[in-house]
């Protein structure tokens, strides 16, 4: 079954909310002490059982959604899931999220920022009637302390149990206080198993993470979910690490799952993106410097080893999102900026991730957000919100379709 790239289906172009940032991103990362300046057009993305499309972005101090029930060529109105304003957290690695249940549930979760720079809570609101009203939000872990709770990721298990994971940097406080070093940060997560009415957790899943990378969370075919993310392996190597969760707060060991041997004494706030394939190999992208050049791989991990490591075909290429649709269909996107443009591409597979095809998707010469892929009856779809355009769905369609 061949992918092929079918275009934009609908552009949907909303009223700006936010400030213009640069068209592109850097590679570097930004350490501890600098703040760049940051787009705030991260949108989060997911279909629900009926085909339905939602959205979540930073609207002001308020979270707001819409949906789409033609693909993304209309979207309703926007409607606040926050009632009460708070800080919204919307740059490309740390956006507001969706996720659906089984029974027409509405999960989003987002990060609210503190007054102390780098710090912040992992926030969380359900609708349990299709998107048509929402609960009061909640914050998700128990560890209420002033310090960094970042970077969130929210998926939900063939079980309809509700997992949230983000960065911690709770240890890095007790270490400070104890006069010990500690590099990075820490994977925590929490699990609702009422539909995320309450949440269960702050489990950890490892020390010494990276500080600013998005974590990659998705569903296995056996039930479990498994998180990617990038470590900082000793001395100070930026690969990634990825591990198996269980709902009971028990998580698998970690594994080093790339060997780029990337060293860097900063964060280079650019995340991996992962799906696993029914047979359970783990297809992953992610951002390294290999050969002193930064590079965008996609490889799959299967049976504890990391295989067909290969380069994107853009020497250009960032911010990749990856979807399994099964065994065989694999989709890549990307955006990669050539000093005129910021171009939106895609790489596609139909024999498992073994050979590859690329197309050309689109073009902006605004600023833009990070591409998404998403996935609704056996189809890649991709979401990507640009300053111009606003939002813009293209679909990824089998041959003959």
């Amino acid at each position: 079954m061949r992918l092929l790239a079918a275009g934009l289906i609908a552009s949907a172009t909303l009223a700006p909310v936010v400030a213009v940032a640069q068209a592109h991103d850097t590679h570097a990362g930004h350490g501890s002490q600098a703040k760049p300046k940051m787009s705030e057009l991260g949108t989060g993305a997911a279909f629900d059982r009926d085909g339905r499309l939602w959205i979540a972005y930073k609207d002001g101090q308020h979270v707001a959604v819409r949906s789409s029930t033609d693909y993304g060529r209309s979207f309703s109105a926007a409607r606040h899931v926050n009632a009460t304003p708070e800080p919204v957290a919307a740059d490309h690695e740390s956006r507001p999220k969706v996720a659906t249940g089984a029974d027409g549930q509405v999960y989003i979760t987002w990060t609210q920022p503190l007054p102390t720079p780098w710090t912040g809570f992992i926030r969380f609101a359900r609708s349990s009637d299709g998107g048509k009203t929402f609960a009061e939000p909640l914050t998700v872990h128990a560890n209420r302390d002033q310090i960094a709770h970042r970077f969130d990721a929210l998926a939900v298990d063939p079980a309809g149990r509700v997992f949230v994971s983000w960065i911690d940097k709770r240890d890095v406080a007790a270490a400070e206080a104890r006069k010990q070093p500690y590099a990075g940060a820490a994977i925590y997560y929490a699990v609702s198993g009422d539909h995320g009415k309450t949440f269960q957790g702050d489990y950890k899943i490892a020390d010494q993470s990276c500080e600013c990378c998005r974590i990659a969370l998705t569903p296995t075919p056996d039930g479990r979910m498994l998180a990617l993310w990038r470590h900082v392996f000793p001395p100070n190597a930026r690969d990634h690490a990825l591990a198996l969760l269980g709902a009971d707060g028990k998580a698998a060991p970690m594994q080093r799952a790339t060997f780029d041997d990337w060293r860097i004494d900063a964060c280079p706030h650019h995340g991996p993106g992962a799906s696993v394939a029914p047979d359970g190999t783990v297809h992953m992208v992610w951002f390294s410097m290999r050969a002193g050049k930064p590079t965008v791989s996609v490889g799959r991990w299967r049976d504890g080893k990391l295989q067909a490591q290969r380069a994107l075909d853009d020497p250009r290429a960032q911010h990749a999102d990856i979807v399994a649709l099964n065994d065989s269909d694999i989709a890549v996107v990307w955006k990669s900026f050539d000093g005129q443009q910021t171009r939106l591409s895609a790489m596609l597979s139909h024999d498992g991730g073994k050979t590859w095809q690329t197309r050309k998707l689109a073009g902006t010469e605004g600023d833009s957000d990070q591409p998404h892929l998403l996935q609704h009856a056996g189809r890649a779809y991709v979401l990507w919100r640009t300053e111009a355009e606003g939002f813009q769905v293209f679909a990824l369609r089998q041959e003959g379709a």
